[in-house]
Order: structure tokens, then C-alpha cells, then sequence
């Protein structure tokens, strides 16, 4: 029986619909955490009724002078809105949307300098009300806004999002911020795309929200459907035929305005499917397609737009035996329908692959181990050698050599000489989303894809904590993790905390270190002594390099 007629047989389409938690677990007990985080699944139905409010707050954001808003959230609250601001954009007039997901003291210096405080809106975003990213963001720029306009006058400036009776209304309430937009608690965080942690930042920057909501509830019901037809069944019955099939790479091909979505649907596929030692490892194809896409291990996922029609048939051709599915956007305002699809389709598919899709057990892990490191109950693994600057860390799985490397590339070697066929490299790079640093990188993750046959991410730290650093730690044991983190000057006070920004930024990456470490992971750290682009182009020649010869 293939995957569409289990879901089919198990009546499974109209369960989920119905919230009906026996479809993931046997006993009472393990379905009512279950339960609790299925109220999404009506969520573009009602989200007509959140219109008014969010059209009157526009208008006074409009009215009050507001030409930017900076979101801060991690994961789940941050996510859907950078796919919306950078697919869709700001209407003409609206304020531009900065999504503020990350605690590098570069970005957030760099953000600041390009704002005019007095005509800054932020919206604070946390479904728990305790992300230590968002709140650490707030101490910051609170204070930067009280200097411009007064404290008083500040607390318009700032809307909260979050669960009802989160610890964050009640600092709304302490420092008389604009308002609360609460989010259903029974939603979690990264199938929160149609509540108020997506809706409320794409309003303000003038989506037209009826066209988008009424192309998400179409999607929505048709996912309701207990058929065949059921467009989330059919994606959820291909993704579970693939993995079944040891096909367990989901390379993500888009065009490249839809490029940002994949950040998006690889943070749901990872998150809610890399667990128990199991799970699809999403990677968002880049440079030649041939490398990214074709192979033994891989499934292919085309998501384009109506005029870049020959792109599923170019990477079909680059994908040989590779199974492939091309899914069309008709225009932008489609990209809520996507949202809804994906959440049908990989619920269905935990169901499948007999994964919980609604936890995150691994998550909390490295959470904890950067307070741990905040507050010097843990410390990371001793750097083992200085190559120039560099201070290079073997951890976990992976085995420092006999003889300390004489040079960054065979440092690197060591990482990349284990590569084994079924194996993915992750390149976990602490640093700014600069295209000057990152693009290197992203040339170096394509020669190691072709010398080396093997899919490569690239995940932005501590974005990925809250997104793929599940799987890294819960999924299957064929990652291997090159960690990459610098020892920069630039830094910030966080108003209140014994710490600094670059503090917390290097403490998550070390209780990375240490998590990945824990789990027996092959992890090599490099440890650069500054941030210039010139520094990373370096890095990403050494790492060509030493693809080409660990390939040999």
C-alpha cells in the first residue's frame, strides 16, 4: 500500500482536520500535549475576523508617521513574516519590515545605524513569552527609543505578540507598550503562519490581506478534503514514498524571487520531523543544479512562479532518477496557500513516518546550554590548536589528528574526509546576514557538493537553533558540522543582564558545540579572529581546497 492509501485507509485527512490526536499517539496521556497544538489547523477560516483590528493599526501606523518595523522574534514568530516582507514586500507607502532574528552585535549595530528611532515601530514577537533572543533585543533597542521620543511617548512604539498570560503581556503591561495581539496558545510556533505572528506584520506593511487570506482558505479546504485530491495528502504521501525509499535529502529548487520560502519550509520539515533518529534533512539547492540535486539520497521539490515554467524540467533533467514534484504560484499572494499546504502535508507525513510532528525535544537543549554558558555552569571544548589566528576545536565524533594541522585546510580535511555517501555537511555560521560574508560560503558549500557528492547547508546562527538544530541533535547520525564563529570587537550592553550581546551570541554558538558534542556529532569549530570579508573569502578558499582533496 503506498503512502496516499494509508492516509486514505487511516481516514487520515479528515482526523487531522478534526484535531484528532490518536492519529500520532496511543494513550491518552501522550495525546493531550498533542491536542493542545492542533488549533491551527482552522486558523485561515477565521483569520477574517482579525482584519478590523489589524486595518485600524495600520492606519494609525500610517497616521503616527511609523516608516519601519523591526520585528523581533526567533523561529516560528519570525520566519513567516521574513518570507512575507521578502516575497511580497511593502506596499507603496507602508513602512519596510526588518525581521530581527538574530544577536549579532554586527547586525543589530548595523540595523540601528540605518533607523530613525522616532519613526520606528517594533513589534515583540514570542509565542512563550521567554525567548531569550526577542527579549534581549527589546533591553536594547527600549531604551534607544525612550532617548528619542521619551519614555512615555516610547511605549507606542512597541506592539507585543505572544499567548494569552505569557510573561510577555505582563512586561507589555509593566512598561505600557501599545498592545497585545495575542495567537491561539493550542498553535505552535512554526504552524503559526496564518495567526497573528504572520498576519499582523504583513498588514502593517500593506499586504492585501483578504486576497491573501482567501487564497489561504481555499488551500486550507482543500486540505480538509478526505480524498485523494487533498493537495497537503499528496505532498505528505510523496515526502513519506521518498524517505521510505532512503531518499531522506528533500532538495528545495525555487525561482528565485521564492527563494526566501525556503527558509520557511525547511525549518517545518526539519523541526517537525527530525526526531527519534529519524527525519527528511531539508536543503535549499544552490549553484549548479546537477550537484545539488542529483543523487541516490535525494527528492526533489520545484516551487516556482507561473513565468519561470522551465525550471522543473531543467532540474528534472539535472535530478536524473531523482523523484521530483514542481509546485506553480500563480502570483505572490499565493504564498499563503503554500504555508497551508506544508503544515497539512508534513503533519500527514509525521503521521506516515511515525514521528510526532507538534515537538521539538531537542531544542531545548541547546537553550539550556547557552544559559548554562551565560552563567559558567558549562564551559566549551578547549580550542586544540591556533592556525594563524584561527583556533581551530575537534568535538564529538570527530577525532583530532595524531599532529596538530599546519593550515586551515587540513583542519578542514578532517571534517570533510569523513563524508560518507548518505552523509550531509551543515555549515553553521555564526555571523551577520551579509551578502559580502555569506556569498563565499555559499561557493564554497557548491564545490563541496560537487567534490564531495553530498548536500550542504548553509544555516545562519542562532537562527538555526530554533529551526534545523533539531535535527541536527534528534534526526539521523549523517551530519557532519562545520561551526563557524568569530572572535569580533563589535559589541553591545544589554541593559539589566550581567552580559553583553556578543556574550550571548558566542555562548549560543558554544552551547551548540557542546549539545552536538553531547549527541556525537562530528563537529569542527574554527574560531576566526575577525569578521572582514576578506577573512571569510579565505576561509571559503580553504574549504574549497580541502573538498578537493578529501575527494581525491
Amino acid at each position: 500500500m503506498n503512502a496516499l492509501d494509508r492516509l486514505t485507509a487511516a481516514d487520515a485527512m479528515r482526523r487531522l482536520a478534526e484535531r484528532d490526536a490518536s492519529l500520532y499517539a496511543a494513550t491518552a496521556q501522550e495525546r493531550m500535549p498533542i491536542g493542545h497544538r492542533l488549533g491551527w489547523t482552522g486558523l485561515a477560516a477565521k483569520a477574517d475576523s482579525r482584519l478590523p483590528l489589524l486595518a485600524n493599526l495600520a492606519t494609525a501606523m500610517e497616521t503616527e508617521g511609523f516608516t519601519d518595523v523591526v520585528l523581533l522574534g526567533m523561529g516560528g514568530s519570525s520566519l513567516t513574516p521574513l518570507v512575507i516582507s521578502r516575497v511580497i514586500g511593502s506596499a507603496e507607502g507602508s513602512p519596510a519590515l526588518h525581521v530581527l532574528d538574530t544577536t549579532s552585535p554586527v547586525a543589530v549595530r548595523a540595523l540601528m545605524d540605518t533607523l530613525e528611532p522616532e519613526h520606528t515601530h517594533v513589534l515583540l514577537a514570542s509565542k512563550s513569552g521567554t525567548t531569550i533572543e526577542p527579549l534581549t533585543l527589546y533591553a536594547i533597542l527600549r531604551p534607544w527609543i525612550d532617548q528619542a521620543v521619551g519614555r512615555t511617548a516610547a511605549g507606542r512604539h512597541f506592539t507585543v505578540i505572544t499567548d494569552p498570560g505569557s510573561p510577555l503581556e505582563h512586561l507589555r503591561q509593566r512598561d505600557l507598550m501599545r498592545v497585545t495581539l495575542t495567537a491561539p496558545a493550542t498553535v505552535g510556533g512554526r504552524y503559526s503562519a496564518l495567526s497573528m505572528f504572520g498576519l499582523a506584520p504583513a498588514a502593517l506593511i500593506g499586504v492585501d490581506m483578504p486576497l491573501f487570506i482567501e487564497r489561504a482558505a481555499i488551500m486550507e479546504t482543500a486540505c480538509h478534503q478526505p480524498s485523494a485530491d487533498n493537495p497537503g495528502a499528496q505532498l505528505a504521501a510523496w515526502l513519506a514514498d521518498a524517505a521510505g525509499a532512503g531518499r531522506d535529502k528533500l532538495m528545495l529548487v525555487c525561482s528565485p524571487r521564492l527563494r526566501p520560502l525556503c527558509l520557511w519550509i525547511e525549518q517545518l520539515v526539519a523541526e517537525s520531523l527530525g526526531k527519534n533518529g529519524a527525519g527528511m534533512v531539508p536543503v535549499v539547492a544552490c549553484g549548479e543544479l546537477k550537484a545539488a540535486v542529483s543523487g541516490p539520497d535525494r527528492a526533489v521539490v520545484v516551487v516556482h512562479e507561473a513565468d519561470d515554467s522551465a525550471l522543473p524540467a531543467r532540474a528534472q533533467q539535472a535530478a536524473d532518477e531523482a523523484p521530483l514534484m514542481a509546485i506553480e504560484l500563480a502570483s505572490v499572494y499565493e504564498l499563503g496557500a503554500e504555508f497551508l499546504r506544508w503544515e497539512y502535508a508534513v503533519a500527514l507525513a509525521g503521521f506516515l513516518l511515525g514521528a510526532n510532528p507538534f515537538d521539538e525535544p531537542n531544542v531545548a537543549e541547546a537553550k539550556q546550554a547557552t544559559l548554562h554558558m551565560l552563567d559558567g555552569s558549562l564551559t566549551p571544548p578547549r580550542a586544540t590548536t591556533d592556525v594563524d589566528g584561527t583556533w581551530v576545536t575537534y568535538a564529538g565524533a570527530l577525532e583530532a589528528p595524531s599532529a596538530p594541522p599546519a593550515n586551515r585546510i587540513e583542519a578542514l580535511r578532517a571534517l570533510l574526509g569523513s563524508l560518507q555517501a548518505g552523509d550531509y555537511l551543515a555549515l553553521l555560521a555564526y555571523l551577520p546576514e551579509d551578502g559580502a560574508l555569506l556569498t563565499p560560503l555559499y561557493g564554497a558549500a557548491e564545490t563541496v557538493m560537487r567534490e564531495a557528492r553530498c548536500p550542504v547547508c548553509v544555516e545562519l546562527g542562532p537562527r538555526y537553533l530554533h529551526s534545523t538544530g533539531q535535527l541536527h541533535k534528534g534526526g539521523p547520525d549523517t551530519g557532519a558540522f562545520l561551526m563557524i564563529t568569530a572572535r569580533d570587537r563589535t559589541d553591545i550592553e544589554v541593559p539589566g543582564k550581567p552580559y553583553t550581546l556578543a556574550t550571548l551570541h558566542r555562548a549560543q554558538a558554544e552551547g551548540d558545540l557542546v549539545t552536538l558534542a553531547a549527541h556525537g556529532r562530528r563537529v569542527l569549530r574554527l574560531d576566526l579572529p575577525d569578521l572582514g570579508p576578506a577573512t571569510l573569502a579565505s576561509l571559503a578558499e580553504d574549504i574549497k581546497a580541502a573538498a578537493s582533496t578529501a575527494a581525491r
